[in-house]
């Protein structure tokens, strides 16, 4: 028989809060502790739904493995689809793998492709981000949906304000993100929203090698660091 769905309180629902604390701060803890040690990675982003076989799939083994073999590893959210792709070509180059897992209802579980002492659970979003962001030396934003544009808005907006150091973004896919790019630059910039110099934060690609050849000339100039 289904349980009653339990409506909390104003009262329950602070009381619950404050305890709340201590379970983000273990989160903060545990994630800074463990990716501290790990050095510079490269986060992948992209839909969780994407299949084995698919083009973006495939494309985004590819690129793990070129950016594992050129000595980054890699950091993806930790679940299957285009998670799993960037996990998988880090794992056949014998680079770092590193999974960042949510707790959620659908979609999400872990992959077999992360290495057993770099796979990190989290329960909130904001923890999990974070880590994503101080800990990531670039961006490789696969095609996704809302949680890709998220991330991928999240970064951008740091850099933007200087909240954050600045590192690579690279869209993968100019068939996928052209439509976005093209609003961007004929309503956003039209109607001075964003300055002219933000879309220097981006760079769109198709292939492999075009988001190495960004990296490594982006760290010619740049100090690898965490980048907060």
């Amino acid at each position: 028989m289904r349980k009653e769905q339990h409506h909390k309180g104003w009262n329950e629902i602070k009381t619950n809060d404050s305890w709340a604390i201590f379970k983000i701060m273990g989160e903060f803890v545990n994630g800074f502790e463990k990716m501290g040690t790990i050095g510079p990675c490269v986060s992948i982003f992209g839909s969780a739904r994407t299949k084995p076989g698919a083009k973006y799939y495939e494309l985004s083994v590819t690129i793990a493995e070129k950016i594992a073999e050129a000595g980054y590893g890699i950091i993806t959210g930790g679940g299957p689809g285009i998670m799993e792709a960037g996990n998988k070509g880090a794992h056949q180059a014998g680079g770092t793998s590193v999974g960042l897992n949510i707790d959620l209802p659908f979609e999400q579980h872990d992959n077999p492709f992360i290495d057993p002492d770099k796979s990190l659970d989290f329960d909130y979003f904001f923890v999990r981000k974070v880590m994503f962001v101080k800990y990531s030396q670039g961006f490789v934003v696969m095609p996704g949906g809302f949680g890709t544009l998220d991330e991928l808005f999240e970064a951008i907006t740091l850099i933007q304000t200087n909240k954050i150091e600045k590192f690579p973004i690279i869209l993968v896919g100019t068939e996928f993100w052209s439509g976005l790019m093209d609003w961007v630059k004929n309503t956003m910039l039209e109607v001075k929203n964003i300055s002219p110099h933000d879309l220097d934060l981006i760079k769109m690609v198709d292939t492999a090698d075009e988001v190495v050849e960004i990296i490594d000339a982006f760290y010619k100039g740049h100090t690898l660091s965490p980048n907060f």
